[in-house]
């Protein structure tokens, strides 16, 4: 878990989201406040790979987001999440020394009896973190690092590495399927208003290497899932939290849907049905049905964690339900997120996240 001690070290951090203190009332962790001077999202965009592997610091925040579904020898499910996030401290076309980028990141380790995490903090432009060339995501000893030959299939091998307090794991990832685009050509809306993302995903990796934890360490094997995600105002300013899910089937074909939820809890939606082959279908808001059927308290809140999802279009009906009902981050800005099993219409494993539940009064 993080340390209690470093709370102090994060809150003066403000950089971590490199939102204003009077902002973060506006969506989710502030990612509903105004662009500005920032800049935005455009539909037509055309993405370039390897460029948008790399990060776009005229916009305030983005992310590389992995999240792996895991068995071990035994059959134990588990899984492991770790994320990067930049954020800049100011609108600017160009970033030369990288001091008006801030860094956070993520990584948790999850079975069926713990759930473990861990976050990290930097400032730009001193070497502790950042996207290096030819591809080296990392922030102290934490890294997403690339194998592959180089240009646009950058990522289509990679060496993952993180280490908490109390757990750590080392992981191989071989992509054996192509990069998929969301929305409209990466171009993902996300509010009735319009507030957009550049979005694609690398849906299909194989996964192998080793959890550790005190007194013992583990072979797993399974799939991964990286998200490649950013904008200035993802969210519109009423929105409150989403409820986002990566869902793989036995069939070959995988599901990213969300519902990005309102004052008055009403859900934004978008989905991408994803083919065996990578080939994809994109629904707008509407299509996709969630709906939470059972809760757990954590962490003093009251979480919907098991769901029913349905895109009727692709006869989809299944009930996702977690591994660990309590795979709470406690991190600055706190939210849910662990591995799901899945059943129904398609069977079938997954990670679903969580943010915007506050706590019980």
């Amino acid at each position: 878990m993080i340390r209690p001690t470093r709370r102090r070290m994060l809150a003066l951090a403000a950089g971590a989201a490199a939102l204003p203190a009077t902002a973060r009332a506006q969506g989710f962790a502030g990612l509903g406040t105004e662009a500005g001077a920032f800049a935005l999202p455009q539909r037509g965009t055309r993405l370039r790979f390897p460029e948008d592997h790399y990060p776009h610091p005229g916009f305030r925040i983005e992310w590389w987001y992995l999240t792996a579904n895991l068995r071990a020898a035994d059959g134990t499910a588990c899984g492991v999440q770790w994320t990067l996030f930049r954020s800049a401290l100011r609108p600017r076309a160009r970033d030369d020394d990288g001091t008006a980028q801030t860094w956070m990141a993520h990584a948790a380790l999850t079975t069926p009896e713990l759930h473990r995490y861990d976050e990290r903090l930097a400032r730009g432009g001193i070497g502790q973190a950042g996207v290096a060339r030819p591809f080296d995501a990392h922030i102290d000893d934490w890294s997403m690092r690339s194998r592959a030959e180089g240009g646009a299939d950058l990522l289509s091998a990679l060496d993952l590495a993180a280490r908490g307090s109390d757990f750590a794991y080392a992981l191989r990832l071989d992509a054996e399927g192509p990069l998929v685009l969301h929305g409209d050509a990466g171009y993902s809306v996300k509010s009735p208003d319009g507030q957009a993302s550049h979005y694609y995903s690398q849906p299909f990796y194989r996964v192998s290497g080793t959890l550790t934890l005190p007194g013992r360490a583990f072979e797993v094997t399974g799939h991964g899932w990286l998200d490649r995600e950013w904008s200035s105002q993802p969210l519109a300013e009423d929105q409150t939290g989403w409820d986002w899910f990566s869902l793989s089937f036995e069939t070959g074909a995988k599901l990213m849907g969300f519902g990005l939820r309102d004052r008055d809890g009403g859900h934004f939606t978008s989905a991408t049905w994803i083919e065996p082959d990578g080939t994809t279908r994109t629904y707008g808001d509407g299509a996709l049905r969630l709906t939470a059927l059972d809760t757990a308290e954590v962490a003093g809140r009251t979480v919907p964690v098991t769901w029913r999802v349905e895109l009727p279009a692709e006869d989809l009906s299944v009930e996702t339900r977690p591994v660990n009902p309590g795979s709470w981050m406690g991190t600055l800005f706190s939210y849910w997120e662990g591995p799901v099993l899945v059943g129904g219409s398609h069977d079938g494993t997954g990670y679903l996240e969580m943010t915007g539940y506050t706590p019980d009064d």
